[in-house]
């Protein structure tokens, strides 16, 4: 390939080192189509994971010391790689990208998230400022996205927001790797009458209805994840069902193939914010990849996807009612449940997989090497 060997720089002040978007599917991608790739992360030192170089960043102690201290650093080690193609991951390196654009580098912005429609929704910024700094931060992205050579955005709806700007816009969706989650030939009587829920755990990503649904059933949930805030777990673990949740924390990717393989059903009942309608929520899409149904919020996009591959059951985010029926209804229908599983999966291995993303993000590069 005559890429090979080209130098290429991803850096994140915000993000893990382990990130499943950043590290497991693009740089990995990367280095395994030839390329030199570096990643500039919080991380205690130094070292070399799966072909890439990991370049560490000490960690902040709080959000305004990683906008500026931890920035700063991400310029220094960003100059010290002496990469050809940058490629960043945060908002907050906007500045960072435009001064290595003026030093005539080629410079990716991924974009993640819809910024300026999610700061509205935003628990740490007061409700007063919030549409100044959302509008702020828009006209901000969109000068700068102009000057960058490429957008690569992880929803076509946020691509459309950004094709209008830059014309070398695209969307590379965090589809799950065909083979991370699946386990072949795994037998559905096998499964415990049991829902799971792996993703960040708050109010607006429906922890308070996900647990009063289940208190409605007879049946338990799988909760993995981390709460938002404190405030919020205090709120949940006071609800009635709370006792028929399996609190499982934080865990690593093996262990979400085990909680999916051992769940007859994936929850992904998020609130209808500006940020999740038009989103693509990674885990909807690895429930599918793992063969069980999903129990969804009943946003058009996602009724498009569910409904489209008769791949589980839409719902009202906030009716505990219909969330409880969707559980009820997969629990006592196993066949028609296990075929939703393998249309899911079906759909995932046809569309909806990282190995069709990763083409789109390896021909980005060669275009621009």
């Amino acid at each position: 390939m005559s890429t090979c060997h080209k130098k290429v720089c991803h850096m994140t002040s915000a993000h893990a080192y382990n990130d499943t978007r950043i590290f497991l599917k693009e740089c990995r991608a990367l280095y395994e189509a030839g390329f030199d790739v570096s990643l500039i992360v919080q991380h205690d030192k130094d070292e070399v994971i799966d072909g890439v170089q990991i370049l560490g960043l000490s960690k902040p102690k709080n959000r305004r010391e990683r906008m500026l201290q931890t920035t700063r650093q991400v310029y220094k080690r960003a100059l010290e790689c002496d990469a050809d193609i940058y490629h960043f991951h945060d908002p907050e390196l906007i500045p960072i990208g435009l001064r290595l654009k003026r030093k005539g580098k080629k410079v990716i912005y991924d974009v993640h998230e819809d910024v300026p429609r999610q700061i509205l929704s935003k628990q740490w910024i007061p409700v007063p400022v919030r549409k100044t700094i959302s509008w702020t931060v828009e006209r901000i992205e969109n000068y700068a996205a102009k000057r960058f050579d490429y957008i690569v955005t992880a929803t076509p709806f946020i691509r459309d927001r950004y094709l209008r700007i830059n014309k070398n816009s695209i969307d590379i969706n965090n589809f799950p790797l065909l083979s991370e989650l699946h386990i072949p030939n795994t037998g559905w009587s096998s499964k415990e009458k049991l829902i799971c829920y792996v993703g960040g755990i708050g109010r607006v990503r429906g922890i308070y209805e996900m647990v009063q649904a289940i208190g409605l059933t007879q049946y338990s949930m799988l909760l993995a994840g981390n709460f938002a805030s404190s405030a919020e777990k205090d709120i949940a673990v006071n609800l009635k069902g709370w006792s028929q949740v399996v609190e499982l924390g934080h865990i690593n990717r093996t262990e979400v193939k085990e909680v999916l393989s051992r769940s007859m059903a994936g929850l992904v009942v998020l609130h209808p914010i500006p940020n999740y309608v038009d989103a693509l929520p990674v885990k909807m899409f690895e429930y599918m990849s793992a063969g069980i149904p999903v129990i969804a919020s009943n946003f058009p996009l996602w009724k498009e996807i569910i409904e489209g591959n008769n791949c589980g059951i839409c719902v009202d985010p906030f009716n505990i009612n219909e969330i409880a029926n969707a559980i009820n209804w997969i629990m006592d229908n196993p066949e028609q449940a296990k075929q939703m599983g393998e249309n899911g999966r079906r759909a995932v291995e046809e569309t909806y997989n990282w190995e069709q993303e990763g083409n789109k993000l390896l021909r980005i590069y060669e275009g621009l090497s």
